[in-house]
């Protein structure tokens, strides 16, 4: 693979190439020009996968979830690919937390493809990265892509709600997380799993979940009038996750059949154009205020002789 242009890669990757696929999605997470040529190169093609997102709290067992969700869809025969939303080492920009480490079951599986992705030095960071690794997987021919964070801090909410379908993983008990952060995770939500049902609490933490539905779906949810389903399962004895599967298949089929398919993915491409065009002008906005002449006006906002707004004034007028 050494040498080899990104055209290269892509017609490899394309032909079931694993490594070339790998070599593709560390272009991607590096973003610059590579990233461009490959983003370009991979649109529209593979626009019929379907792509699942998992968020939830740490520890609530969305990776064990997830792996189980794997079993579900390669008993069918399907292949399916696994981007782990990771955050960042401070130390080295990658990933923290290993892939296989987590689905270490599925690692041999010819079938499925797994890779952590952190923000590293891509510009935009996971918002803008993401998208670009999911062209590249579906692309590859995967027609599940899976979509899995670690947190549900703001950028493992934007990055998984880009998914076709969102579940969100809570616990027995999570009661109070919950309500702290209903607003965003009631909004991006279409399947609730209640993990590790086999815990006291868990029928408590649904009937939760449901009032709270009752309670958001008039102001927050679309023209659809799709109804979250909350479901039980616990993970690692697989109870309850075909239950979970049938309910990202139902919600499928529901947005083909009421046109909210097309809506949402009009809706994140304007959104990713959107993030491109603000990334290319922080871009441009960086090596603006690095200039001798921003020196100098920083200068003088320090020293208070200008105010900040006629600084950013004069560089743009400058530029």
């Amino acid at each position: 693979m050494a040498g080899k242009s990104p055209d290269d890669l892509i017609a490899a990757a394309c032909d079931g190439d694993r490594s070339a696929l790998a070599r593709l999605l560390s272009i991607v997470e590096r973003g610059g020009d590579g990233a461009r040529a490959v983003g370009r190169a991979m649109h529209g093609r593979g626009s019929d996968a379907y792509t699942v997102g998992i968020t939830g709290a740490p520890g609530s067992g969305k990776s064990t979830l997830t792996s189980a969700l794997v079993d579900v869809v390669r008993a069918a025969g399907e292949p399916v690919a696994v981007l782990a939303i990771d955050p960042s080492s401070p130390f080295s920009g990658g990933a923290i937390l290993g892939d296989r480490v987590r689905m270490g079951d599925h690692a041999l599986d010819e079938g499925v493809f797994i890779r952590s992705m952190a923000t590293r030095g891509h510009l935009g960071g996971l918002a803008v990265a993401a998208p670009e690794a999911v062209r590249v997987l579906t692309a590859a021919g995967y027609p599940w892509v899976i979509l899995e964070t670690v947190g549900v801090g703001q950028v493992e909410v934007e990055v998984v709600g880009q998914a076709d379908t969102t579940l969100v993983v809570v616990n027995p008990g999570w009661g109070d997380a919950v309500q702290a952060n209903k607003a965003g995770l009631m909004e991006i939500a279409d399947v609730f799993v209640v993990n590790k049902a086999d815990r006291p609490g868990a029928q408590e933490t649904a009937r939760d979940l449901e009032r709270m539905l009752d309670i958001a779906l008039p102001a927050s949810r679309g023209p659809d009038r799709w109804r979250p389903p909350v479901l039980c399962a616990t993970a690692t004895s697989g109870e309850g996750v075909d239950g979970v599967w049938r309910a990202v298949s139902d919600h499928r089929a529901h947005l083909l059949a009421s046109g909210g398919l097309a809506e949402r993915r009009h809706r994140r491409a304007s959104e990713e154009v959107t993030r491109l065009v603000a990334a290319a002008l922080l871009e441009r906005a960086r090596a603006m205020t690095t200039s001798p002449e921003a020196t100098e006006l920083a200068d003088a906002v320090a020293a208070g002789d200008l105010d900040p707004w006629t600084a950013a004034d004069r560089l743009l007028r400058e530029k």
